[in-house]
């Protein structure tokens, strides 16, 4: 069986190489002219843990990552400890054996899943924007802007919050601007020391806003995230500067470390934050969806990048429990998508939650980041 995957981003490399480890077939077509490593920090929620486990990638993915600590929430202005506790770690690397939660460069994670995935004979063709495809009942077909097409028995959209493939399956169905706004930029550990005396990582949370930092690529770079409620409409996308002025009003008032951070920003980009509205269903005759071209969410849990990876290794598992592709694309939605929606809509909980008009009025018990069920979810051992 041979299977199409549209998207080499983070979901669509992970069900590459757990699609190829039980000798199906893979192509990945990508839009970008090259397999870039790109973005900045991101949160790697156990469940992936469990997946680069169950991969044998672990080692490889916790050599270029670092424990996330204990989450530590801080009052905006004050710096006072409202959840959790002091990050004491020193932003070095561990061995992969604990079920924690992790920090990494998306760069370092994309460079292992490509060689992993370039390893065991999966083919990543780069170029490929698709425009259209066709579902003959007994295979599928893929036309691509450049004038190329690709067939395959099963089709996977992996394409990201503006999936061309969710486009053709739901037509009229659009993301939505969840009227927030994100900005991130990087500072090395130099800079960014007189600023990280309250421990390696920390979050601080205020009226409509939320600073969230820590240390990566072996403590070497702080990675910055400021997340703020907006009326104006912000284009999605990793390419729209932001000064340090804007940023700074902003987050006008919050506690020094902050401040400090923003003023060595060194290159400061922000994008809208959109989501997408749960779909009835996912697959429709041999297509399907994967990651944010399903289920695209809020990032205040941590949890987009950790849903789509699971996504990944749970389509192999259903493609090796069932020979018929239709079966296995409903086994496999059967699974993920009660999972997904739960996460989906207890991001935005959580970030009503950090984001009260009044943070001295913070519930640690309200916070869904809590729910030890949700966030520790094994995606391989559960049952599908």
């Amino acid at each position: 069986m041979k299977i199409l995957i549209i998207g080499g981003g983070l979901g669509g490399l992970t069900a590459a190489i757990a699609l190829r480890q039980r000798g199906f077939a893979v192509d990945v077509h990508e839009a970008a002219a090259q397999l870039e490593e790109t973005g900045a920090g991101l949160t790697l929620g156990i469940g992936a843990q469990h997946v680069f486990r169950a991969l044998s990638i672990q080692a490889d993915v916790a050599a270029r990552a670092c424990p996330a600590g204990t989450l530590p929430f801080l009052h905006y202005r004050t710096a006072r400890l409202l959840m959790g506790a002091p990050d004491e770690g020193n932003g070095l690397p561990d061995d992969g054996a604990a079920n924690i939660v992790r920090h990494i460069y998306r760069a370092d994670l994309q460079t292992v899943l490509i060689a992993t995935a370039k390893a065991l004979g999966a083919k990543i063709l780069t170029g490929r924007r698709l425009i259209g495809f066709e579902d003959h009942g007994d295979g599928v077909t893929a036309q691509f802007e450049n004038g190329d097409t690709a067939h395959g028995d099963v089709l996977i959209g992996a394409d990201g919050l503006r999936s061309a493939v969710r486009a053709q399956l739901w037509p009229g169905d659009t993301p939505r601007f969840t009227d927030h706004v994100a900005y991130r930029f990087l500072v090395p550990r130099a800079e960014a020391a007189p600023f990280m005396g309250l421990g390696r990582s920390a979050i601080f949370i205020g009226p409509q806003r939320t600073f969230n930092r820590y240390t990566m690529c072996g403590g070497e770079i702080v990675n910055c995230a400021g997340l703020a409620e907006t009326q104006e409409a912000i284009a999605e996308g990793w390419s729209i500067p932001a000064s340090t002025d804007e940023l700074r009003a902003a987050f006008d008032g919050w506690h020094p470390d902050v401040m400090g951070l923003i003023d060595r920003a060194q290159s400061i980009i922000k994008w809208g934050l959109y989501d997408r509205a749960p779909l009835p269903q996912w697959a429709q005759g041999r297509v399907t969806l994967l990651g944010d071209a399903a289920h695209a969410m809020l990032p205040f849990l941590g949890m987009g990048a950790a849903m789509a990876i699971e996504d990944g290794y749970v389509l192999a598992r259903a493609f090796a429990e069932e020979t018929d592709p239709a079966a296995a694309l409903a086994r496999y939605e059967a699974a993920r998508k009660p999972r997904t929606e739960l996460v989906h809509q207890m991001s935005i909980r959580q970030g009503q939650v950090t984001q009260a008009i009044d943070p001295d009025t913070f519930e640690p018990a309200s916070a869904p980041m809590n729910n030890r069920d949700m966030m520790e979810f094994d995606p391989v051992t559960a049952p599908i």
